[in-house]
């Protein structure tokens, strides 16, 4: 037993590399033809804003074209766009919502 030898080797530990996921624009995107005032529940409906923060946004929006209304993960930025923009084709409305990745 004395010729056997035994050889020690490190044990490499590797940690994975954890990026916080990607996150993405919620964008409201203006139309001549939605009524403000659905807008702005729409936007207090999906996105649970208060009634000033909502008419804000509304506002934003209309002045500039379009407006970020929020910022998150995107699995969740592309389910609140789809569930309002589908609130207003419910309601006859070309309401439109985009999500698009942050810069």
């Amino acid at each position: 037993m004395a010729g056997n030898s035994t050889q020690l080797t490190p044990k490499v530990v590797t940690k994975p590399k954890v990026e916080r996921p990607r996150l993405y624009k919620v964008i409201l995107l203006n139309d001549d033809y939605t009524p403000r005032d659905f807008v702005t529940m729409v936007l207090k409906a999906v996105f649970r804003m208060s009634e000033d923060a909502g008419r804000r946004i509304m506002i934003t929006a209309h002045q500039k074209g379009s407006c970020v209304v929020t910022v998150c993960p995107r699995d969740v930025a592309e389910t609140k766009a789809k569930e309002a923009t589908d609130l207003g084709k419910e309601a006859g409305f070309p309401l439109m919502f985009t999500a698009e990745p942050e810069e």
